[in-house]
């Protein structure tokens, strides 16, 4: 039998050898956006996809066990930030916004703000779809990380699609009126009149963000105009509003869209019949990527019930989980150094990396029309039967645009 010093021996030895027990290491994120309202569904998806992340990251790894915890800000910028302050309060350390511009950049000047006088409670703020230039220009902020395209780069993809186009005459613009939509309308303007000074805008209209239920009038308008082309950066309701009254009334136009693929987005193109005459300008889409993104994504149809149409969400918690395993910590001030200097895949293939000198993530693009299945495409959307095919893509060193950026870095 052994003496009782020597079973306390083994006992030390083996407490040695199996070295101090890691705690898992909770990680809170605030999803702050539309719940209710007309850009409930859009909020919803994405929702859905950080959810779904966050089940695939807590598999991946023990070190970090993430917890998505929805606010419902209604697209305002005053319930962003009551959303943003409860999500603190609940423990949240990163915030995640995508659907909403003007909300964005109050969200960006609150996070400013409240780093700076809460050094012990410091969050960063994950963008994944506000894509007004501005955030990343003279608003941009340290703790700020967006991984959507801007919008002036997903012009400029749109429009070098568009000038190779002979058929296209007459556009008319229509956006919604807030900075966003204000900068689709600026930007399509100026980069068809250098690429295609023989296109005539025949139309220029902003609609009040998410408030209007019937396009009808707006569509008669199109058609009086004689256009063959829309251009819009609207998204949730109020492009399935404005598709749904272009179908009713017939209108035979082609559109050039930031958001056609959408919740709820794909079912009214198709309504419309325009098969592959609705494009869209995305990071991705279901049947673009590579033999990788596509087994992803019947992965997440599984759970989820739905497509992707956030592949930035992939892309941004990835880089978050990257940020932190190399922090060794989930503490703001340790992970953004290593978060700005991020250099990952994207979902859908290509080169992706984060820029230092403003946080803008980088990645290839994709221009995609909707319509029939064909050979070679795996996943149609909604039930429709019809679904994304490839039509244009953009390499990411192509997609670089200069910055105004001077970052005020914490010292």
């Amino acid at each position: 039998m052994k003496s009782i010093r020597e079973s306390l021996r083994g006992a030390v030895v083996a407490l040695v050898l199996s070295g101090p027990a890691v705690a898992q290491e909770t990680v809170k994120i605030a999803f702050i956006d539309p719940l209710s309202g007309g850009g409930a569904p859009t909020g919803e998806a994405g929702l859905r996809h950080y959810q779904y992340m966050a089940e695939v990251l807590n598999g991946r790894q023990k070190a970090f066990r993430f917890e998505v915890l929805a606010y419902d800000n209604k697209v305002n910028p005053q319930e962003t930030l009551i959303a943003a302050q409860k999500g603190i309060d609940a423990g949240a350390r990163v915030l995640v916004q995508g659907n909403g511009s003007s909300a964005a950049a109050a969200l960006t000047d609150f996070v400013a703000k409240h780093n700076e006088r809460n050094p012990d409670r410091q969050v960063i703020y994950i963008n994944y779809s506000a894509v007004d230039p501005s955030l990343t220009n003279e608003k941009c902020n340290y703790w700020h990380f967006r991984f959507d395209a801007n919008s002036d780069i997903k012009m400029e993809a749109l429009t070098n699609f568009m000038k190779n186009r002979p058929e296209i005459k007459k556009v008319y613009l229509i956006n919604q009126d807030y900075s966003f939509g204000q900068s689709v309308r600026q930007q399509a303007r100026a980069m068809l009149k250098a690429k295609r000074p023989d296109i005539e805008i025949v139309g220029d209209e902003v609609t009040p963000l998410q408030k209007v239920n019937d396009f009808a009038p707006y569509i008669t308008k199109i058609r009086a105009s004689g256009a063959d082309s829309v251009i819009t950066g609207n998204w949730a309701q109020d492009f399935n509003l404005l598709l749904k009254a272009a179908s009713e009334a017939g209108l035979q136009a082609s559109f050039y869209t930031y958001y056609a693929g959408g919740t709820g987005g794909p079912t009214v193109v198709r309504q419309t019949g325009l098969a592959h005459r609705v494009f869209q300008v995305t990071q991705g889409a279901a049947n673009v990527g590579d033999a990788e993104s596509q087994e992803f994504e019947v992965a997440f149809r599984a759970r989820t019930g739905i497509g992707s149409t956030y592949p930035r969400a992939f892309n941004a918690m990835n880089a978050l989980l990257a940020a932190m395993q190399e922090a060794g910590s989930s503490e703001a001030r340790k992970v953004a150094p290593k978060l700005e200097n991020a250099r990952l895949k994207p979902y859908s293939g290509g080169e992706g990396f984060v820029r230092p000198d403003d946080h803008q993530y980088f990645q290839t693009m994709f221009i995609s029309s909707f319509g029939p299945m064909e050979p070679g495409m795996r996943f149609d959307e909604e039930g429709t039967g019809w679904g994304w095919k490839m039509v244009g893509r953009v390499e990411t060193k192509d997609t670089l645009v200069p910055t105004t950026c001077r970052m005020n870095r914490p010292s």
